[in-house]
């Protein structure tokens, strides 16, 4: 490509391919104006088969079939890299500056009124402290960057190390691009443990332009670097550092009256009129002296003095006779001061059309304007390349990296004007362009890492036909550049378009690199997402050469899993042996829940500290059965009894992790023989519920008692002992009804009917000695009634026993038949009934009666 100046041709073929507008022009034109071989039409070479070290796995970017990833095999580990010289440094930074323009060499631009900044900055710089230079978009702060670069050069033992951190969010892609600088590791991506561990040995100074992060993200990247002196140039709109940071501040302001003047001499190359000077000082109020716009004015006054030129010579000749320009005999007036404050629409009306299309370009790119070498394929034009040159002239670009793009201001102004109504098919070409580019063999993974962010803007505005085909071909590219956060952003976006699309084995490839990617970064789980999905997606497609490498893939994100469940146990769980031995030797009054007192009536608490809490002298008596049995209960038993039940407050503060392992062991136990003791009766009594109890009210503190409350307390326990009795005695009759319906009826017994029917009563009569007792009935019950007897040896439930009365009262007590017990039944030959012996006596409750009360059982025959 002719007017290329240091480029070399294999870097810079990007001129023309198939589906671009004028491919095939621009092809032919470079190889005629540089000498060289023209390059074969035929398709391209071979595939870019990279492979790569990725901390403890070898990394082999195949564009054809997708990445493989494989453990480092034995023996191949590297060590550690050797740090670059001065000379390797020098070449490195040349790299990292903005390529050199086709054409006449633009002059550079002195530096005005920032001779205290740059003095400062130097002494801060050579202190070892981190500086952050703030100014607005335009206020000079990459050229302050430049002259602080020059004067630092021998400070520190790493040298001066320039990285760009416009579109970077996050420190891990600054600090893997300054390990790269300082450390000579080709090929290499260190882990993040090894690369803190290396970076932190860098002692540099780093110059750090466009900063887009502050808070903890700068945090962490001063952390990880600690003997490395930042000099950051951020905006007043980028987040401030935090307060722990110690990072300075200098300020940028705009530049005063004479400074305005004389930066605008510098870049006309001649004085300016008096005219001229206060439409300086004009601008300079409405632009509060920024340098950029004083750049672009001085473009614009140079344009205007070339118009004014060419209309005079215009006047000296005669005018042609075939001339289709009307003369103009005026002279061009000095832009007015709208124009000066936003210049972008007057200059690019004045420069060539082929800077026109190319700010078109840049527009549809959102800024990013392609590298010039791609201009005349992207443009139509073979001399399309030195119009960035032109534009950069004007003021119009700025450098950012390796890289132009439109300064603050200009895509906005352009926009309104008209120059994005094709933006839509300007991103579709570039697309297209960058699709044959990227994927060409002779284009080095590192140029097109250099080219990221218009490829990526490129992805962003085209459609998804084209957009998936751009991130297949770039996505390989990115990934042996070692620009990996390009590489996920690419390969997310080529993801979603060959989703719209419906390119599922494009689908698949794109959630495979994903997955790689993850695993090399650590990232397990969403590792095992994107290969599972790209596993189902290859599957469906019958692909099994693609289904066998996400599987590979797939079993070492197992195998890190592995490694990292055996890394970290597991919690421990279950309480200690301490929490577990507090609940043995719990105090009675320990209470369910920490917060709310248990009471005597709580069913969900029952241990045998309760039972303990009362001395065997003063257990209450054994309960008696009869019309006489008064149970005699001694009052100070009660009131001790009440007392050690009723908590106030535990003497020892139990975990509420021992008392919930306490509360669910209580079994439920139903007893064959009577309660005998007062915790055995509340057992019977209020058996356990699945339904929580009420909370009760908190009983107050035991107070000394004086003469006045001596007989309210003691009237307190005297009902206490009263309730207790009360429910002793409804307590024992609740157990024997429940005793009696649990009995079972004998297994040879008649059948009796589950129903239970009215049966007529039966008169029990007072028989002599002489007289002969009754038969019972041999055969079965008929259905309209059952017997007594097995009415009462199988009741209903909710119901109680039936009773029958009688005309007076009998003496023979109800016993009940139990299992396993002897039992002697009457029969018909016997004159007299005989009595039920059972192997221990149970006491019946029997209720008071009055005069002319009969009581009567049923006797229980036995079949």
């Amino acid at each position: 490509m002719d007017r290329t100046q240091g480029q070399s041709g294999r870097d810079e073929q990007g001129a023309g391919g198939p589906g671009t507008p004028s491919s095939a022009s621009a092809s032919a034109a470079a190889p005629a104006s540089t000498g060289q071989a023209p390059t074969p039409s035929g398709p391209p070479g071979p595939a870019r088969v990279v492979t790569l070290t990725a901390g403890d796995f070898t990394l082999t970017v195949n564009p054809v079939d997708g990445s493989e990833i494989e453990p480092l095999r034995p023996g191949t580990e590297r060590g550690r890299p050797a740090k670059r010289d001065a000379a390797a440094r020098a070449v490195r930074d040349a790299a990292a500056r903005p390529p050199v323009l086709p054409g006449p060499p633009i002059s550079g631009r002195p530096l005005l009124a920032r001779g205290e900044e740059l003095e400062r900055l130097v002494r801060l710089m050579s202190r070892g402290r981190s500086v952050r230079l703030t100014g607005p978009s335009g206020s000079g702060r990459s050229a302050l960057l430049d002259a602080v670069a020059a004067r630092c050069a021998g400070l520190a033992p790493d040298g001066v190390v320039r990285i760009s951190g416009y579109g970077h969010q996050q420190p891990g892609e600054l600090l893997h691009a300054l390990y790269a600088t300082v450390y000579d590791a080709p090929r290499e991506r260190p882990e993040r443990d090894e690369l803190l561990a290396r970076v932190r040995d860098i002692g540099a100074v780093v110059l750090l332009d466009d900063l887009e992060m502050g808070g903890s993200a700068l945090d962490e990247l001063l952390r990880a670097t600690p003997e490395c002196a930042y000099l950051l140039a951020a905006t007043p709109e980028t987040k401030a550092p935090s307060d722990d940071s110690h990072v300075e501040e200098v300020f940028l302001t705009g530049l005063g009256k004479e400074d305005c003047v004389a930066l605008l001499e510098a870049g006309l190359g001649r004085p300016l009129t008096d005219e001229e000077t206060a439409w300086a000082g004009d601008l300079r109020f409405a632009s509060e002296g920024l340098p950029l716009r004083f750049v672009q004015a001085a473009a614009m006054l140079r344009q205007r003095d070339e118009l004014n030129r060419s209309d005079e010579d215009d006047d000296e000749e005669e005018p042609g006779v075939f001339e289709e320009r009307p003369r103009d005999s005026g002279v061009v007036p000095l832009p007015t001061l709208a124009e000066g404050a936003a210049p972008a629409e007057l200059l690019a009306s004045r420069v060539s059309e082929s800077a026109r299309a190319a700010l078109r370009i840049a527009c549809a790119l959102g800024g990013e304007l392609p590298h010039h070498a791609h201009l005349p394929a992207l443009v139509g034009d073979t001399h399309a390349d030195t119009a960035v040159a032109e534009l950069l002239d004007c003021g119009l670009l700025t450098p950012v990296g390796t890289r132009y793009r439109l300064a603050a201001g200009v895509a906005r102004q352009l926009e309104d004007v008209g120059y994005g109504d094709t933006a839509s098919e300007e991103a579709r070409t570039a697309a297209r362009h960058y699709a044959w580019w990227t994927g060409h063999a002779s284009v080095v993974p590192e140029r097109v890492g250099r080219e990221a962010d218009a490829v990526l803007a490129a992805l962003a505005g085209a459609d998804v036909v084209a957009a998936a085909v751009l991130a297949r071909t770039a996505a390989p590219a990115f990934a042996a550049s070692l620009h990996w956060e390009a590489w996920e952003r690419v390969l997310r976006s080529g993801a979603e378009a060959a989703r719209k699309a419906g390119e599922v084995a494009e689908q698949a490839y794109f959630h495979h690199e994903l997955g790689v990617l993850a695993l090399c970064e650590g990232r397990v789980d969403r590792a095992r997402a994107e290969l599972e999905t790209s596993i189902g997606l290859r599957g469906a497609l019958a692909d099994k050469r693609g289904t066998v490498a996400g599987r590979r893939a797939l079993a070492l994100v197992v195998d890190r899993e592995v490694a990292g469940a055996a890394a970290s146990p597991p919690l421990r769980l279950e309480a200690p042996a301490a929490a577990s031995e507090a609940v043995t030797v719990a105090t009675p009054a320990t209470p369910a829940t920490p917060a709310t007192p248990a009471t005597p009536a709580t069913p969900a608490v029952r241990t045998d500290a309760v039972t303990k809490a009362v001395p065997a002298a003063k257990s209450a008596p054994a309960l008696r059965s009869g019309p006489a049995a008064a149970p005699r209960v001694d009052p100070a038993v009660s009131a001790a009894a009440v007392t050690r039940v009723a908590p106030v407050t535990p003497a020892v503060p139990v975990s509420a992790e021992a008392v919930t392992r306490m509360t669910p062991v209580v079994p439920v136990n139903r007893r064959s023989e009577p309660p005998t003791t007062l915790s055995e009766v509340f057992e019977d009594a209020f058996p356990l519920s699945p339904q929580p109890a009420p909370p009760a009210a908190p009983v107050p503190a035991t107070v000394p008692a004086g003469p006045a409350r001596g007989a309210g307390r003691r009237r307190r326990v005297l009902l206490a002992a009263a309730g207790a009795l009360t429910v002793v005695a409804l307590g024992t009759v609740v157990s024997l009804a429940m005793s009696s319906s649990d009995t079972e009826p004998p297994a040879d017994g008649p059948a009796v009917s589950s129903t239970p029917t009215t049966a007529a009563p039966t008169t029990v009569q007072q028989n002599s000695g002489n007289d002969p007792a009754e038969e019972p009935p041999v055969t079965a019950p008929s259905d309209g009634g059952t017997t007594p007897g097995a009415s009462a040896a199988a009741p209903s439930p909710g119901r109680t026993p039936g009773r029958t009365p009688s005309r007076r009262p009998s003496s023979t007590p109800s016993n009940s038949p139990r299992p396993g017990t002897p039992s002697t039944a009457p029969t018909a030959t016997e004159p007299t009934p005989t009595v039920t012996e059972t192997g221990e006596a149970t006491p019946t409750a029997t209720a008071p009666t009055g005069p002319g009360t009969a009581t009567a059982t049923s006797p229980t025959t036995a079949p």
